[in-house]
Order: C-alpha cells, then structure tokens, then sequence
C-alpha cells in the first residue's frame, strides 16, 4: 500500500469498518458469563447489540447449549439466519476454523476434516465471506499472553492450556485451492486470514494463477505463536506488500488487540475486535465485553475525525458479491501489477509501456 501526502488525513481514508468476533470458540461460558451468549436467542442477540454499537461485520462461530462451539452445520445455518432476521445489512463472516475446542479434558484441540470444512460453501442462508488460512501453521494462540491474561480461566488447566499450545492449522495447498473453489462457485468471498508475509505471498500467487479471481479482503493475525508477532517492523512488512486495492484488517490477540487497532485506524486500515481475541480492559482490572470494545473503537475513530462505515458500506468496500471474469481483470482491480508477458522479468513497467516499446 502506498502512503501519499495526505494519506493519514481521516478525510482521503475510507469508513473504517468493525469487526466484532464475540462468540470466543477458545472460551467456555464460565470464563465471562456475562458475555458469552449460549441459547441461539441469545447469539442472535449478540450480533445486534454489536451491529448497533457500531460493527459492521460479524465472525461468527455457533455454540450449543451446553456452552462447547458447535460443528454443526445446521445451526450455523439457524444462526445466519437469525442474523440475517434482525441485522440485515450486517456483512456476515463465518470463522473457517469451525469448532477447534478439545473435545474432552486432556483432548488435542482438533480441526473438522477438510470435507466437512469444504461444506462451508454449502451453508444455507449463505454468508458474505468465509475465512481462509493459507499455508499449514503452528496456531499456539497462547504464545505471548500473559499469565494474568489466562489466570482464572479455563485456559488456567494444564490440559486445556497444553491442547491449545500445541494447536496448528492445517491449510496445504491442496486444500485451500479445492476450499477457494467451492466458495467462489457459492459465490462465497473468501477472507484471506495472512499470519505473516509468506501468507500473503502465497495468497498473491493463487490469485496470479487465476485460483481466486476476486476482491482481496484480508486480515494480518499478529497472535505469535507461529503467526507475526504484533509490532510497527511486521505491520509495515505486510502493509508496504498489500496492493493499494485491497482491504486489509488488522488483528491481535489480548492486550495488544487495543494498540494494533489504534494503528489500523491512524493508517487507514480496518480493525477487529471481541471476546474472541481478548478479554480485557487495558489496566487488567476489568474484563471488557465485546460491544464495549466495538463502542471504544467506535469512539476513538470519531475523536480522530475518521467515519465508521455501516453494513452497507462495509459491503460495498469489500465488494461483496463481486468476483472477475480473467486473471487479468482481478489483478488490475485489486491494484497488483499485472502477469509478466512471456520472457520478461515482470513488475518494473507497466505492460501498456512494454505493448509500446
């Protein structure tokens, strides 16, 4: 991305748009009861009071009445629907890594299979996005969280804590193409979930290739663990390789979530926050519910001078439903420099100057 003169002036950046992540696969209902919805009912109500304190875009995981995220298929389909009831502008993401919680005390913190992940494109009503991993990860979401981040919780037990440490996640190539091609068939977005810069590098050259012909939407997932770890050098990394085009969300975990946002909102970038990525006020003294989260964002994006965009807007930037007919169309769109013509070495001319020469 490039960072003109007036680049950092609220009025030449677009709405920025929220992200609200409240349903916390990782966390059990005891962890924060006061926020942690349960009866579908109540989920459904979560995604109102986010959408109306200001997020403009739902990741959404299920769970069951017993409090465990859910791996069923049909009431991801109820809750959609639910949202999609009571919220209808709100831009719908469901979390492609459905249900990743131990099954049992002691359990390895297991993904669902790659065909019944692939069934995401099949859900019914269907969502505006689908996040997508690219390359096999470690995925120790608890790397660089404090002790105090996790004491009381049930992340506190040895098993659980161990299940979660040794988690990874399993995108080969393979799969991402075969997962990127169903959801484009759906007329799904797929969400690029870029855990460092060899992620996205590996996402440029899918869509060079012509995997996924559509709008980059992307989030940079600074939680360490095998992921970037949240600093200015890996933000500035990844943001000066993102083409102009894009939509590029920043992400964190824990008491880095709030400094990361605040970087997303200064750049220009779109932010993420909720229970699902921290728990905390900034002083530690208080856990913080998911809307007021969104609503402190909300706040400082306006104190900055900077709007907040809407469901409808958020659609409109992300280009929902848009996807391209060649190669070529995708990558001038999203603001890539086009394929190299055969023999050339590629990227230091614009092609209309080589067709010249």
């Amino acid at each position: 991305m490039n960072f003109l003169d007036g680049s950092l002036f609220p009025e030449n950046q677009p709405p920025l748009i929220i992200t609200a992540a409240p349903y916390a696969p990782s966390w059990i209902p005891s962890d924060f009861a006061e926020d942690i919805p349960v009866t579908m009912a109540q989920q459904i109500q979560k995604a109102v009071d986010c959408y109306n304190a200001g997020a403009a875009v739902l990741h959404l995981h299920v769970r069951e009445l017993d409090g465990k995220g859910s791996k069923r298929l049909s009431k991801f389909n109820e809750l959609i629907a639910g949202v999609r009831a009571r919220c209808p502008g709100m831009l719908i993401q469901v979390g492609g890594s459905i249900s990743f919680a131990p099954e049992s005390d002691g359990a390895a913190a297991k993904w669902l299979s790659d065909d019944t992940r692939h069934m995401l494109a099949e859900l019914d009503p269907k969502p505006d996005q689908v996040t997508v991993t690219v390359n096999t990860s470690q995925m120790n979401i608890l790397e660089h969280m404090a002790w105090e981040d996790i004491q009381g919780t049930s992340m506190e037990d040895p098993a659980t804590y161990k299940a979660y440490q040794e988690m990874t996640v399993p995108a080969q190539p393979g799969w991402a193409e075969e997962h990127i091609k169903r959801l484009n068939a759906a007329g799904i977005q797929s969400a690029f979930q870029c855990y460092n810069i060899n992620s996205f590098e590996s996402v440029e050259r899918l869509m060079r290739r012509g995997i996924y012909k559509g709008p980059l939407v992307l989030n940079w997932v600074a939680i360490s663990g095998g992921m970037d770890q949240p600093n200015i050098y890996n933000l500035a990394n990844f943001v000066r390789a993102v083409p102009d085009g894009a939509v590029l969300t920043v992400e964190s975990s824990m008491r880095n979530v709030l400094p990361v946002n605040m970087m997303g909102i200064a750049l220009g970038l779109h932010v993420r926050c909720g229970i699902e990525d921290n728990l905390w006020q900034q002083d530690r003294q208080a856990k913080m519910s998911t809307v007021r989260q969104v609503e402190q964002l909300v706040r400082m994006s306006t104190d900055f001078g900077r709007a907040i965009a809407d469901g409808p807007q958020a659609k409109r930037i992300c280009k929902i439903d848009q996807f391209y007919d060649t190669t070529e169309q995708s990558l001038a769109a999203n603001g890539f420099a086009p394929n190299p013509p055969g023999g050339h070495q590629g990227f230091l001319r614009k092609r209309e100057h080589l067709q010249a020469a």
